[in-house]
């Protein structure tokens, strides 16, 4: 069942398209379905983040992280309730809003209408994310989060929200302190047929199927021979 969803996130087909070397698709389905009603995809990724983070020489609880969005065409089984136009990115579909760790390993995801603001989302999302992530202290971000949203955060969840900002003198690309680290989990995500645009008729799919996908790929993470720092 894991290797037939996997298969289905990596190589962005449809739920009847499943190969027959994988069970009939509609027990596969029925086996995501509960899993992601029940929270069970979001419990089994963390539980991989923190093996993850302990190989790598961390604690297995994060301190700090960084957030950041990205949007994303949506297919045309997304209906108008759940899909907007990013006029910024000028895509019309959804928007992913993260938090990820130092390692940019995922620590959130919410995923709304390409139109909601990344202000807006990020008092959501910071909140659950802070209530899940105890020992988070500190989170990074771009411009686009500036405002009230900092004294929000140090209020409400005892979070410093530190921005980080371009230089006006900066020309062309730059890879700036710390954000870089999530647009890294973007690329990946990217990379996966599945995630290439959103084709999930339900938020809730749509989150799942990214907790899922960096699932899997710290699970390759873990099945590598490890060399220790010595």
């Amino acid at each position: 069942m894991l290797d037939a969803i996997g298969y289905l996130v990596d190589n962005g087909i449809k739920w009847r398209a499943m190969p027959a070397d994988f069970p009939p698709w509609d027990r596969v389905y029925a086996f995501f379905r509960r899993w992601r009603d029940r929270g069970l995809v979001r419990e089994f990724h963390d539980r991989v983040r923190g093996q993850v983070r302990e190989r790598a020489g961390h604690d297995a609880l994060p301190t700090a992280g960084v957030i950041d969005s990205q949007s994303v065409k949506a297919d045309a089984v997304v209906g108008a309730g759940t899909r907007g136009f990013d006029g910024g990115k000028l895509v019309n579909g959804r928007k992913r809003h993260v938090v990820v760790d130092t390692l940019g390993l995922l620590l959130g995801v919410m995923v709304t209408a390409a139109d909601v603001g990344d202000r807006a989302a990020a008092h959501i999302l910071l909140e659950q994310v802070a209530a899940a992530h105890h020992r988070l202290a500190l989170v990074w971000a771009d411009g686009g989060y500036t405002g009230s949203l900092i004294e929000h955060c140090l209020a409400a969840f005892a979070l410093v929200l530190a921005i980080v900002k371009r230089s006006d003198n900066m020309k062309g690309f730059v890879v700036l302190p710390k954000r870089w680290i999530v647009e890294r989990l973007f690329a990946h995500l990217m990379r996966s047929r599945r995630l290439a645009r959103d084709f999930e008729r339900r938020i809730a799919s749509a989150e799942a199927v990214i907790y899922w996908s960096m699932a899997a790929l710290m699970t390759r993470r873990l099945a590598r021979p490890h060399r220790g720092r010595g």
